[in-house]
């Protein structure tokens, strides 16, 4: 399955328009992440918005396409190995952290939610609580266990930019 992107551009200074022509886009479409950045131009501050979504039926009437298995997001398609990987060991921990609580497993997080952590690789409890949905009460309850797992699998990103650095240009011993 390949991945969509989407950019939307909202005024700091408000743009309704935009804004709703942004909502119905994000409730008409599997959304696997959004990213956001506020940006300046001599023209003035806007949020500029990167929706990374999986293609689909394209008119859903306004509503996310839920209900049929066959529309549910396979994160091992859409995750690298790597990410995946860590997708996997975060659902054990959300597992046993929602039948220590004696909760669905979705109140403690949800798939998405485990998937942005998975490739954003949040590093402290501030970073996770930027993860939609992961808001305070949240990170205090369940954070530490979820950042342990996250450190303790380290960043494909940061290995392969390491190994790179000591085979090119690195101290020669």
């Amino acid at each position: 399955m390949i991945m969509q992107f989407r950019i939307f551009k909202i005024s700091s200074s408000g743009d309704s328009a935009a804004e709703e022509a942004m909502n119905h886009f994000l409730r008409a479409h599997w959304v696997v992440s959004v990213s956001k950045e506020l940006v300046q131009s001599p023209e003035g501050g806007a949020w500029c918005f990167c929706v990374e979504y999986l293609p689909g039926d394209e008119d859903q009437g306004g509503k996310r396409p839920f209900g049929r298995k066959s529309d549910r997001i396979d994160y091992k398609e859409v995750l690298s190995d790597a990410d995946f990987a860590l997708y996997v060991k975060l659902r054990k921990v959300r597992k046993s952290a929602a039948a220590r609580e004696a909760v669905p497993v979705y109140t403690v997080c949800t798939n998405q939610q485990m998937s942005l952590m998975a490739k954003q690789r949040p590093k402290t409890l501030t970073e996770l609580k930027e993860i939609p949905g992961l808001g305070e009460a949240k990170a205090a309850r369940f954070g530490a266990e979820f950042l342990d797992i996250i450190r303790n699998t380290g960043n494909p990103l940061e290995e392969s930019e390491n190994a790179e650095g000591s085979l090119c240009g690195g101290p020669e011993t």
